[in-house]
């Protein structure tokens, strides 16, 4: 049991750490160590062999038999291959040995991860590379080693590599920026992410009773039940005792993995929860938001119960997303999104805001395309979920700073005001300089930008890389003009102006799930991006493919690599979904319908017998027959389209979109109404009522 005593010992006691490094590195080994980090100089042999074994010797103190580079290839989730420590020694013995080169690099096949046409079936060979500004950990008794993943010829396989590439990138360009406002000390700005993190938990006896929770992680059938959430009474409501005891149980597991779990709660939808970690660079970010979605379902185990990371496992309650917030900071602790006290005067912090709300008009359509996956079609533009228009809000005050700006008026600013609750015991509040707006996509709260868009089950890589290279691109180009002035106060302000009264449009405070706000938006020439058919070309746009490949982030093959994943992904998820609700109608719906209609005519031959009225049999049976037909039908239109979806994947893409998409919602329909009239006895799976009120 964890204490609060023992709390401090408790976390990151699976970690390889810093205290751990210079605890057990000589100090020669560790200052390099530190240099590589700081100043990216590469480590010699010689140092990999000493961390290594220092590595080595303190996993096996923790027994651990083996070691695996641990990576992140374009599936969106880990990936791992185990190596023994072990070595012969001769006379039948062994010897633990880990070496430098077995640190630094690894050789896993990389013929069957996506790779979007970078590499051929055929040609396996793939490299995983150490990553040296992440700790190794310790998981399931392995020592997990950090890395990027490449192939044979260079190519980025994974999500780590181009995200440090981003991170490096808009460091280089916000430092040229610092660099004008005098400041002499930043050697590094680094994006801070805090990815909360959305997810469902539901009891393991019933998940497995239903075969498209198990294959597709949603229900593709399921009437509604008579409660929802429309009492909303389990949002931040009081934590049941089985819940608790899994999220103490998954908070300790983090602990340990120095994941820096720290809010937990319930989330609007029944069944729904909440983790939110404190903010880190959006390397470990990443890296954690990761071991975090693993230890969810791994804990979850233990309990007797599955945690879903689908976006919208349950249709007609909320789904689940993961807010992205996002900052960028100085090594010298300052946060370049903090307005402080007077916004209106601060100018570098106008300038960032300026290059952020140009970067988001600018590469909107890209921006949307990360999140364009198919779970997450079902959240965006719902009512739980920002709509699929990029806008930026910013809150009345900075708003008005904004157009004061623009305007070219004096602004007063309001600074720190107290919220008055008039309740005579309880004190003044500070109230924030801008209230919450859940509708918008990418909100300021404050000193960050929170990307509500994302969807729970992805990884928040792809986002983040868009994000940092998008303000690198906008950083460049500001002082690319800045250091060419001979006036820089009067140009600066100038290029503030002009910067904000261009962009002025991608700005909306208002309520997004209103329907005069897409009105408003077309208006405005933002782009609407429904669905994910709709967002997916952004990948392949010249000027998207221009701004990644001069940065650095890809080259032009890999950037059209991750669009035809993302192409073949949505394809292959829509049509597995379809092949199971043909399974499912064909094995599980109709026969148990049948079997429930078969007694009711029994019941009405005995009732007509006995001169009984049998009312309730009669028209229940008529209408379990017509929807049965329907059901049937339905059944093998879906079957035949799926059959036919096209082999070219843009086509298919858009085919799963327009025909099976529609051919899945039309059988569903009639499922559910079957549901809500068969007795439930005969019902072959869980129904919501049973899922989502069980725990």
């Amino acid at each position: 049991m964890t204490t609060p005593a023992k709390l401090p010992e408790l976390f990151g006691c699976l970690v390889f750490n810093e205290d751990t490094m210079r605890e057990r590195l000589s100090s020669a080994s560790y200052k390099a160590w530190k240099q590589c980090i700081t100043d990216g100089t590469p480590l010699s042999i010689s140092i990999a062999n000493e961390i290594a074994e220092a590595m080595k010797q303190w996993a096996v103190e923790r027994g651990c038999t083996h070691y695996t580079h641990w990576f992140q290839p374009m599936t969106g989730v880990t990936a791992e291959k185990h190596d023994s420590f072990i070595t012969p020694a001769g006379g039948g013995k062994i010897m633990m040995e880990f070496s430098g080169s077995e640190l630094v690099r690894g050789e896993p096949d990389a013929s069957s991860f996506p790779s979007g046409g970078l590499r051929a079936t055929f040609e396996a060979r793939g490299y995983t590379a150490w990553d040296p500004t992440c700790f190794a950990f310790i998981k399931d008794g392995s020592l997990c080693i950090p890395t990027v993943f490449c192939s044979y010829s260079g190519e980025a396989l994974d999500k780590k590599t181009p995200l440090l590439r981003s991170m490096d990138e808009v460091s280089r360009q916000a430092i040229r920026i610092l660099r004008l406002f005098g400041d002499t000390e930043t050697k590094r700005v680094t994006a801070q992410v805090g990815p909360e993190q959305e997810y469902f938990l539901v009891d393991k006896e019933q998940y497995a009773r239903r075969r498209d929770l198990r294959m597709c992680g949603r229900t593709l059938f399921g009437a509604r039940p008579p409660k929802s959430q429309e009492l909303e009474d389990h949002y931040f409501g009081a934590i049941r005792s089985r819940v608790a005891a899994y999220m103490k149980d998954l908070d300790a597991e983090l602990w340990k993995l120095g994941v820096l779990s720290k809010t937990k709660h319930n989330e609007v939808a029944p069944c729904q929860h909440e983790m939110a970690p404190i903010y880190a660079d959006a390397n470990t970010s990443c890296d954690h938001n990761q071991l975090a979605m693993e230890m969810m379902k791994k804990v979850a185990e233990r309990h007797g119960l599955v945690c879903l990371l689908h976006e919208k496992p349950f249709a007609g309650i909320s789904g689940s997303g993961k807010h992205n917030n996002w900052s960028l900071s100085t090594d010298t602790g300052r946060n370049l999104f903090r307005p402080g006290s007077t916004p209106s005067q601060n100018a570098r912090f106008l300038l960032f805001l300026a290059a952020f709300l140009k970067g988001v008009d600018e590469y909107q359509d890209f921006l949307r395309a990360t999140v364009a996956f198919a779970g997450n079609d079902h959240r965006l533009g719902a009512h739980e979920a920002p709509p699929a228009v990029i806008s930026v809000f910013l809150g009345d005050d900075l708003n008005a700073v904004v157009d004061s700006i623009i305007q070219g008026t004096a602004h007063q600013d309001a600074g720190k005001r107290s919220l008055r609750i008039g309740v005579d015991v309880l004190p003044s509040i500070p109230q924030d300089n801008t209230d919450r707006n859940r509708t918008s996509p990418m909100a300021f709260t404050g000193n960050k930008f929170e990307f509500r868009m994302l969807g729970a089950s992805q990884s928040v890589a792809g986002p983040n890389i868009a994000l940092n290279t998008i303000m690198a691109e906008e950083l460049e180009q500001f002082a690319d003009i800045l250091e060419k002035s001979e006036n820089f106060q009067e140009d600066l302000q100038k290029l503030i102006r002009k910067t904000f009264s261009d962009h002025q449009h991608i700005i909306f405070n208002g309520n997004g799930y209103d329907e005069a706000w897409l009105q408003e938006a077309e208006k405005r020439g933002l782009c609407n991006l429904p669905a994910t058919p709709d967002a997916l070309p952004a990948y392949l746009a010249p000027k998207n493919l221009e701004l990644f490949t001069k940065h650095g982030i890809y080259t032009q093959q890999e950037m059209t690599a991750r669009g035809e994943i993302h192409i073949e992904n949505y394809s292959t998820v829509i049509t597995i979904e379809a092949n199971t609700m043909v399974d499912m109608i064909r094995h599980d719906i109709l026969p148990a319908v049948s079997a429930y209609a078969g007694d009711l005519c029994q019941r009405i031959r005995n009732k007509t017998a006995c001169a009984m009225p049998c009312r309730y049999e009669t028209s229940t049976a008529a209408e379990l027959c017509r929807l049965t037909d329907d059901l049937q039908a339905a059944c093998e239109k879906l079957a035949e389209d799926t059959a036919r979806r096209p082999t070219e994947p843009r086509a298919a893409m858009h085919y799963c979109r327009d025909v099976l998409v529609t051919d899945m919602a039309a059988a569903r329909k009639l499922a559910d109404r079957l549901e809500v009239i068969t007795d439930g006895k005969y019902w072959p799976f869980p129904t919501y009522s049973e899922m989502l009120y069980y725990l």
